[in-house]
C-alpha cells in the first residue's frame, strides 16, 4: 500500500495540467449540493455519488489538482493492499507482496491511478469485496462480514454501476472452489441485495445513453487488448496449478480478471460500451495473478538457492521499475491526455483584451471557463443563453443559430476557444457552424496559440469596404 501511494504521489499534478474529463469533475464538485442534484436529473447520474464525495473534498481543502486526485491515490493503494492480502492468504507472503506491488505498476492502472474520476475507487471497492468473499470462503465470516460485502458491493455499484460485473466474477469462484450451501445462501442474499439497490439507478441513467453516444462499435482490434491480459494471467493461473475444489490464488484472481472483460464486450454487441476504465477493477485480477507467478517462481529457488531467491521479487520489481519507466514517465506528462483546461486558460488570460467576448467550439470547451472562471473575466460568452449551473448540464444551453450571429456581429474582437488542428472533430451542430461561418465572413485572425489540445484564437472585425 505503501509502495503504491507513493508511486502515485510521484507527479501527481502532472505540470498543473487538468484535462476534460477531471475538468467535469471540478467543475460540478464546485457547485451547491443543489445543483448537482439538478444537474443529476439530467446528465451523469451514474457518477452522482462521486460527484458529491468531490464536492464535500472540495469544500473541505478547496480545489485543486492534490484534492482531485489524491482520492484515487489513496483508493488505489487500499486496492493494492487488498490484492496483497489476497496473495499471501491463497499463495505466500511473496505471491502477496508482488502482486500488490505489480497492481501499481500495470499501465493502465498508472493512468488512473492520478486521474480525478471514480475508477480507482470503484477498483478499491472491488478489492475489499474480494476479501471479503475470500474471508468468507476460508470459513471465517459471519453475519457482519455478509453485511459489509453486501455494502462495499453496493456503494461501489453507486459509483458506477458496471461495477456489478464482480458479481459474476464472484459466482464464478463460487463454483470453482464448489463453496459450500451456507456460503452460496450468504453470498446470494447479499449480492442481490446490494443488486436491487443499484438498480433504480441502473433504469434512472438509461434514459441519459446519449452521454454514451459517442463511443464506437465494437470491432475485433478492440479485443486485443483484453486478450492479450488474458493471457497473461492464464500464464499466472498456470503456475497456480489450479485445481477444481481448491480455493487458490487462481480460482480467485482469473474470474475477477476474465467476467468483467467479457461482460463489458458481451454488453458492447448490444450498445457500444467497451472502455477499459469501465472494467479496470479487472485488473486486480491480472495483478493477484502475477504475484501467484511470482510466488511460484521464488518458492521453485528457495531450495537450490536459498539465499537467492530472498532477492529474486526487488530484481524483478526492479526490472519491472526500469522497463515501464517510459510509461511511467509518460503517464505524468500533460501529453498523456487529449487536452488541457489549465492550459488554454492560461493563453486565455494573456492574450485576452477589454471588451472583448468569448466563443467556444464545441460548447462543451466551455469547461475551461468553468474551471478558470477568473481566467475569462471581462469577457460576454456572447452564445450563452443559460449558464451549466442553471441548466443543470456541463456545458450550459446555448442561443439559436440566428441569435448568435446578431451577437457576433455586434463585436469588435471575439477570443475562440476550441480544440486543437490535430484532434479537432469536424463541424456538426448547426450553432457551431454559424459561429465559424461568421468568423470566417466577418473577421479576421491576429493571434492564434495552440497548447497542449487546445486553441486559443483572436478575431478581429474586418473593416468595412469601401
Amino acid at each position: 500500500m505503501l509502495w503504491t501511494f507513493a508511486f502515485g504521489l510521484w507527479g501527481l499534478s502532472r505540470q498543473d495540467s487538468v484535462w476534460r474529463d477531471e475538468a467535469a469533475t471540478w467543475q460540478v464538485a464546485q457547485r451547491s449540493v443543489a445543483e448537482i442534484c439538478h444537474m443529476l436529473s439530467n446528465v451523469d447520474v451514474v457518477h452522482g455519488c462521486y460527484y458529491l464525495l468531490m464536492h464535500v473534498l472540495f469544500e473541505c481543502f478547496g480545489p485543486g489538482t492534490t484534492t482531485l486526485r489524491l482520492p484515487s491515490v489513496l483508493a488505489t493503494g487500499i486496492a493494492a493492499a487488498c490484492v496483497a492480502v489476497v496473495g499471501r492468504r491463497l499463495a505466500g507472503r511473496w505471491a502477496g507482496l508482488a502482486g500488490g506491488m505489480a497492481l501499481g505498476l500495470l499501465p493502465a492502472v498508472q493512468f488512473h491511478l492520478q486521474e480525478g474520476r471514480p475508477y480507482a475507487m470503484v477498483a478499491a471497492g472491488a478489492g475489499m469485496s474480494t476479501l471479503l468473499l475470500v474471508t468468507a470462503l476460508q470459513g471465517r465470516a459471519r453475519t457482519p462480514h455478509w453485511i459489509a460485502y453486501g455494502g462495499t458491493v453496493l456503494l461501489t455499484g453507486f459509483l458506477n454501476w458496471l461495477s456489478l460485473l464482480v458479481l459474476p466474477a464472484h459466482w464464478a469462484t463460487l463454483l470453482w472452489t464448489r463453496a459450500g450451501r451456507g456460503v452460496r445462501t450468504h453470498w446470494t442474499v447479499a449480492s442481490a441485495a446490494a443488486a436491487a439497490c443499484v438498480l433504480p439507478l441502473i433504469l434512472f441513467s438509461r434514459g441519459q445513453s446519449a452521454q454514451v453516444s459517442w463511443i464506437p462499435p465494437l470491432t475485433w482490434h478492440m479485443v486485443i487488448g483484453p486478450a492479450v491480459l488474458l493471457a497473461i494471467g492464464g500464464i499466472g493461473a498456470l503456475s497456480d496449478r489450479p485445481r477444481t475444489g481448491r480455493l487458490s490464488a487462481a480460482a480467485v484472481g482469473m474470474p475477477l480478471l476474465a467476467v468483467p472483460q467479457i461482460g463489458l464486450i458481451g454488453l458492447s454487441l448490444i450498445q457500444p460500451l467497451f472502455l477499459d476504465r469501465y472494467v479496470l477493477f479487472s485488473l486486480l485480477g491480472l495483478a493477484l495473478l502475477i504475484g501467484a507467478a511470482v510466488g511460484s517462481a521464488v518458492r521453485a529457488a528457495e531450495s537450490p538457492f536459498p539465499k537467492a531467491s530472498k532477492w529474486m521479487l526487488p530484481a524483478v520489481v526492479v526490472a519491472a521499475v526500469a522497463a515501464l519507466l517510459p510509461q511511467s514517465l509518460a503517464k505524468r506528462s500533460p501529453a498523456s491526455r487529449v487536452d488541457d483546461v489549465l492550459a488554454v486558460a492560461s493563453e486565455v488570460r494573456r492574450l485576452k483584451g477589454p471588451g472583448g467576448a468569448v466563443l467556444f467550439i464545441p460548447s462543451a470547451r466551455r469547461d475551461t471557463r468553468s474551471v478558470s472562471p477568473e481566467a475569462f473575466a471581462g469577457l460576454r460568452d456572447i452564445a450563452l443563453a443559460e449558464s451549466p449551473e442553471r441548466s443543470g448540464t456541463l456545458k450550459g444551453v446555448e442561443a439559436g443559430p440566428a441569435r448568435i450571429r446578431a451577437a457576433m456581429l455586434a463585436q469588435q474582437r471575439i477570443l475562440l476557444v476550441t480544440d486543437a488542428a490535430r484532434v479537432a472533430k469536424p463541424v456538426a451542430a448547426e450553432r457551431d457552424g454559424t459561429k465559424a461561418s461568421v468568423l470566417e465572413g466577418y473577421f479576421t485572425a491576429v493571434a492564434d496559440k495552440q497548447v497542449r489540445g487546445r486553441r486559443v484564437t483572436v478575431y478581429e472585425r474586418l473593416a468595412p469596404a469601401r
